[in-house]
């Protein structure tokens, strides 16, 4: 057993809701309270986990909720034992948000979807509840199908608006960091999120949200098959090779880091399609040493600001997240992780 104290182990509160809902073939949302407490029962030796990472948005939290309704929440993450970490703005079509590719209309939207954010987590920030963390965006256009009918233009208009983003983010003391998917026009392949991380050209204030089993599928070229760096068949040789080459594009603009499983396959439901899909922590068809490629994007991770790690468990289905046995499944990959690839602050 290590001693490292850092990075703090986060759980995500959004399985509970991304893919849920009340159309054909979905499950229902499971409330906030509901994964605080599942998360609050991990144990692995007496350890916990430290904290939550928190999505923005209905049935978890009205984005114009008042100070004191937010301060109710704060009270309630804090009565589990939690800090509060990394934000995801409601940046989507049917949120608040809509498409940062699109006509200027659309384009305001998303930035308001900032701005609410961002006065949300300052109102965490004073509580004290929150004391490290980003802000987590994507283009919000869902797809690669209309980005490719002019790539260069549109990652052009979604660089301007994640630039106008990151200067709210800024005034507010907040970072940003843009979630590295395959199904998120002009961020779908290593080499998409490249080129758009240095078309906005603001490190400081706008980084990468790397997430394990997304970025597998980044290696595979799936949406952007010539932006592939292995194929199906390799060896653990060419598989780490590939890994290092991803790793050392990305990790310089990582500031959010998702340790997650992948199986290789392409999953989504409702609304979230076609995404990365994420699988248990000890998932005998996973494709990633999770420990092992962890450590990859963990290296000089202090130095980038990074302070916790966070666990992406999106799409599991209801009768996991209720399952105990995940949630310490997965807190004692993350021990393992923070063992492995650590540091004391």
């Amino acid at each position: 057993m290590s001693s490292n104290t850092h990075p703090k182990l986060h759980n995500a509160m959004w399985p509970g809701l991304v893919g849920k809902g009340t159309g054909p073939g979905q499950e229902p949302p499971i409330g906030l309270e509901r994964m605080l407490e599942l998360t609050a029962r991990a144990e692995v030796n007496g350890r916990k986990f430290d904290g939550i990472d928190f999505f923005l948005f209905l049935p978890h939290l009205d984005p114009k909720a008042d100070d004191g309704e937010l301060r109710r929440i704060a009270d309630l993450v804090q009565k589990h034992g939690f800090n509060m970490g990394s934000l995801v703005a409601p940046v989507w079509p049917g949120t608040v948000g809509d498409s940062a590719m699109k006509d200027d209309t659309a384009r305001r939207r998303f930035l308001d979807a900032v701005k609410m954010a961002c006065r949300i987590a300052g109102v965490f920030n004073k509580h004290g509840v929150r004391k490290y963390g980003v802000i987590r965006i994507d283009s919000a256009e869902f797809g690669v199908a209309e980005w490719r009918k002019d790539p260069k233009r549109n990652t052009t208009r979604i660089a301007d608006t994640f630039r106008e983003a990151a200067k709210i983010a800024a005034d507010h003391g907040e970072r940003l960091a843009a979630e590295g998917e395959i199904c998120w026009a002009g961020m779908h392949s290593w080499k998409a999120i490249l080129d758009l991380l240095e078309e906005v050209g603001m490190p400081e204030s706008l980084g990468f949200q790397a997430d394990m089993a997304h970025t597998y599928l980044y290696l595979m070229g799936y949406n952007e098959p010539e932006a592939a760096l292995l194929k199906p068949g390799y060896s653990e040789k060419e598989f780490y090779a590939a890994y290092e080459k991803m790793v050392d594009k990305l990790r310089p603009w990582t500031i959010d880091f998702h340790v997650a499983q992948n199986d290789g396959e392409v999953h989504g439901a409702g609304s979230h399609d076609k995404t990365g899909k994420h699988c248990p922590a000890k998932d005998p068809k996973g494709k990633l040493d999770v420990v092992r490629c962890a450590g990859y994007w963990l290296k000089d991770a202090s130095k980038r600001g990074i302070q916790h790690i966070c666990w992406d468990g999106c799409m599991f289905p209801n009768a996991m997240l209720e399952t105990q046995k995940t949630w310490n499944d997965i807190l004692d990959v993350m021990l393992k992780v923070r063992d492995a690839h650590g540091w004391n602050a």
